[in-house]
């Protein structure tokens, strides 16, 4: 996943790779050049060198000049430490180049994915997990390319030259620095196994917490208005408490592994030096070949140590980097080969059509299914352009189903019936051409932090303010926006909290009516609309919608008893099915439902004679 996220910056791989190795090299010339500058320049022994050095010396004046002019040798350290320092700071300018490139390009592929997949995904996910997953474990995988996987070479690197180095100068000093290095190694294998687990831990807790805080964020007037606050305070307590004891556990743990780990570097070195002035007592090593073995014995101990870190950070890392695996291996939505592209006309037709939710799923209502179970049984209707069908039905009743299904935000599974689209079977339509095709209005709309004009015609900069206004007008919300300051610049807010339930609903009809597709559903859409308004939208939808198929799902009858025809729904099968005039003379459960609402509201029937 990163390696693909990275393609496009292989130079810069090839480059932070490179110059971690040359700051690896430089930064051990130094040692040797104070090694051979105590030996063989201030001291008198003879110049033990590789070939090279040897020729370079002698171009330099021999050891007789160097002695004469130590300062050649402090340049000559200088310039090591110079070059080490330079490709050093290019090795984190391409670290932090690609990091980025890979955060990026992974927050881009992640959200262009996250678009694809399908409904019944973005039910079972919380959106505060999902959020968390494709920001912080991003930012966890950014940080460790741009930190530590150069720092992963360098650590190799250093450890393998301090070897060569060691192993080269003195075999027995060597053996004493490496005796503990196996004790090391073996707990920090031990601390990773432990560490990444409590990672994971972490990680799964953060979702929770800001899956929390961000419900609470989005219902904040529900919560104000059943007085919740002190009970939102208290989950959201808990669930922190839980995160910070986690990262408490890990900070122990942290705490055990470096305090442990000092402890046996400490002991390493104090092994190396006593090994060391032991055998420079006996004349067995030169004061500048111990001098720089020290320094190698440190430089390898360090890699050790940073081992520890570097399985820390990586085990972040790996768990990261598979919650977002997780997310871009869900199956995305795709159209079948040779998928239709049909200029719509909107004759919609349900043949015998059955659905049901699996063991585990969630209904449009969000609730959970705790078992398989059918909630659509052979349903069949059609609606023509041009015509009302309405749907009347008690809640559970499958009202939102049926509506899931048309816009394909459930499949209809094979051998459950047919849903046609001016003939054609909707699953050979490609899902961008039927969705452009069907406008749903829901109950509760989903309205953008965006001024209202950019919320009635999204995505299109170019629509005139004429357009917007009359499909404005034909909801009856036009009047309401240009008595704010702004008129159709006002912005509002998250998710429209700054308007009512009823102003949601008409600007949301007014969206689907600027678009205008063959195919228009009303999603119990005026329910907090009052009735006179209610009234008004639905006669200006008949004088604007002549040639749309239309579909009206209410449990207002005065909202349905002007369509051609009249679904009623009862646990998922078509109870009663005519126009207003043929279900009153039947006497059914319309007639009752009629009757129960005109008692209750004199208001219905004067809408019945209007």
């Amino acid at each position: 996943m990163i390696a693909a996220a990275a393609e496009d910056r292989r130079f810069s791989l090839f480059l932070c790779c490179f110059s971690t190795v040359v700051t690896v090299v430089f930064s051990f010339i130094s040692p040797q050049i104070i090694r051979y500058t105590i030996d063989s320049v201030i001291g008198n022994a003879p110049l033990d060198a590789p070939g090279f050095v040897i020729r370079l010396a002698d171009v330099l004046g021999g050891t007789a000049l160097l002695r004469q002019k130590l300062w050649i040798c402090a340049l000559l350290t200088l310039a090591a430490a110079l070059c080490s320092g330079v490709f050093n700071a290019l090795r984190h300018y391409t670290g932090l180049e690609i990091g980025e490139t890979i955060a990026w390009r992974l927050r881009n592929c992640l959200y262009g994915h996250i678009q694809k997949l399908p409904y019944d995904w973005h039910v079972r996910t919380q959106t505060g997990d999902l959020i968390q997953r494709c920001t912080s474990d991003v930012d966890n995988i950014r940080n460790f390319v741009q930190h530590y996987l150069s720092e992963l070479l360098r650590t190799l690197c250093v450890f393998t030259l301090a070897l060569v180095m060691m192993f080269s100068m003195d075999v027995f000093m060597s053996l004493v620095a490496l005796s503990l290095i196996p004790l090391i190694i073996i707990f920090s294998i031990i601390y990773f196994n432990r560490v990444a687990l409590e990672f994971a831990k972490a990680d799964a807790a953060e979702g929770f917490m800001q899956a929390a805080a961000q419900e609470n964020y989005t219902g904040v007037r529900v919560v104000r208005a059943f007085g919740r606050e002190s009970y939102e305070m208290g989950r959201f307590s808990e669930r922190t408490k839980t995160y910070a004891d986690i990262w408490t556990r890990i900070g122990k743990m942290l705490g055990l592994f470096w305090g442990a780990g000092d402890m046996m570097s400490g002991l390493q070195l104090a092994l190396v030096v006593g090994a060391g002035i032991y055998r420079s007592v006996q004349g067995e090593l030169s004061p500048g070949t111990f001098l720089a073995f020290y320094t190698y014995c440190n430089w390898m101990i360090w890699p050790v140590r940073q081992l520890g870190r570097l399985l820390s950070e990586l085990s972040k890392t790996l768990v990261s980097a598979g919650r977002v695996r997780e997310i871009l291996q869900a199956e995305p939505e795709i159209d079948p080969p040779g998928a239709l592209n049909p200029e719509i006309k909107g004759e919609l037709c349900f043949e015998s059509v059955s659905f049901g939710y699996e063991e585990g799923e969630k209904a449009p209502d969000n609730t959970l299914v705790l078992g398989s179970t059918m909630v659509l049984r052979d349903i069949s209707f059609t609606v023509k352009p041009g015509k009302t069908l309405a749907i009347l039905g008690s809640t559970g009743s499958g009202k939102s189903t049926l509506v899931h299904l048309i816009s394909r935000l459930y499949d209809l599974r094979e051998g459950n019936g047919l849903i046609t689209l001016d003939g054609i079977d909707i699953r050979r339509i490609s899902r961008s051409c039927l969705r452009r095709s069907i406008g749903l209005c829901l109950q509760e709309p989903f309205l953008f932090s965006k001024s209202i004009a950019r919320n009635i015609a999204p995505g299109k900069t170019s629509i005139p303010l004429e357009e917007i206004r009359g499909a404005a007008e034909t909801a009856r919300v036009d009047e309401t926006i240009m008595g704010f300051a702004e008129g159709y610049d006002t912005v509002i807010g998250e998710r429209g909290v700054t308007l009512s339930g009823g102003q949601k609903q008409r600007v949301a009809i007014a969206r689907m009516l600027a678009a205008n597709p063959p195919v228009m559903i009303f999603d119990d859409s005026l329910s907090a609309v009052d009735t006179e308004t209610d009234v008004k939208i639905r006669a200006g939808l008949r004088k604007r919608v002549k040639d749309a198929a239309v579909i009206i799902i209410s449990h207002r009858i005065s909202s349905l008893m002007q369509a051609d025809k009249i679904l009623v729904l009862k646990d998922g099968t078509v109870e009663e099915i005519g126009s207003h005039a043929e279900l009153m003379a039947r006497n059914g459960s319309y007639r009752r439902i009629f009757d129960l609402q005109r008692g209750n509201d004199d208001r219905s029937n004067t809408t019945i004679e209007g």
